[in-house]
């Protein structure tokens, strides 16, 4: 069974670099195959690893409650959607990627989401470690596409908005019937030591001592030109953070 790692927090913390990095991490670890799942509607996980989606998992819900008739092979529409997630896989040395695409539209989708829950489970078997880029919240653990997590990585930026998101993300956790792990908590795009005030409020909401990632100058640079941030330089601030968050909980040696 894969083991779950879950990234999320408020927009503009860094989530997708922190997901990227740790996909890079475990590959070089030779913790593989993994499965990067793009759980973010803004779909820049691929960019971020450097490949790039031509198809999402919503379209292929889509394609899939469109045929009503002449489905290939005579086909079951389950069976068409199976192999229509399993097409929208991109594949890359060590890891590949499916990106979930855009939420759901109008009418009832109940169906085809039950299917697309079973398919993502099915394919996650294959992979040492499923790790999923979420959007601002945990949308996808509460609609259960994300199953069970080992470790909920919480990640807020030097700001009472950011704690007060993660916050909220382990009230909505602890709500849910999706079983959590370990859960690691830590402050991205520090340019300056943490104000006192900060971490104060942080320890009265409980949440986990933090770990600490640097606004990195490398990563910035890459994202400026569009470039994959997989390809920042071994040393740099924030990959040398990320392996270390992934050595305390023992992902990575």
């Amino acid at each position: 069974m894969a083991g779950t790692i879950a990234v999320t927090g408020k927009g503009g913390v860094g989530k997708t670099a922190v997901a990227a990095l740790m996909v890079r991490a475990l590959v070089e670890a030779g913790q593989t195959p993994v499965l990067a799942v793009d759980a973010d509607p803004n779909l820049n996980l691929d960019a971020a690893l450097g490949v790039k989606v031509e198809e999402t998992v919503g379209d292929m819900r889509e394609a899939g409650l469109g045929r009503t008739e002449a489905l290939p092979g005579g086909m079951t529409k389950p069976e068409f959607l199976r192999m229509q997630i399993q097409q929208a896989l991109v594949e890359a040395e060590g890891f590949d990627l499916l990106a979930m695409g855009r939420p759901e539209g109008p009418g009832c989708y109940c169906f085809a989401n039950s299917i697309l829950r079973a398919c993502v489970d099915e394919i996650g078997k294959q992979y040492r470690y499923i790790l999923m880029d979420c959007e601002a919240g945990l949308e996808h653990l509460s609609r259960r596409t994300a199953g069970d997590v080992d470790v909920l990585v919480l990640l807020s930026d030097p700001s009472m908005r950011g704690i007060e998101t993660v916050t909220r993300v382990v009230e909505l956790a602890r709500g849910l019937d999706t079983k959590i792990g370990q859960t690691v908590f830590a402050f991205t795009r520090l340019t300056s030591d943490l104000p006192d005030g900060l971490l104060a409020a942080a320890r009265d909401r409980g949440l986990p001592d933090p770990a600490f990632i640097p606004e990195d100058p490398q990563v910035r640079e890459l994202d400026m030109l569009g470039k994959p941030l997989v390809t920042v330089a071994d040393g740099s601030p924030a990959y040398e953070a990320v392996k270390r968050v992934l050595r305390q909980i023992g992902l990575v040696g």
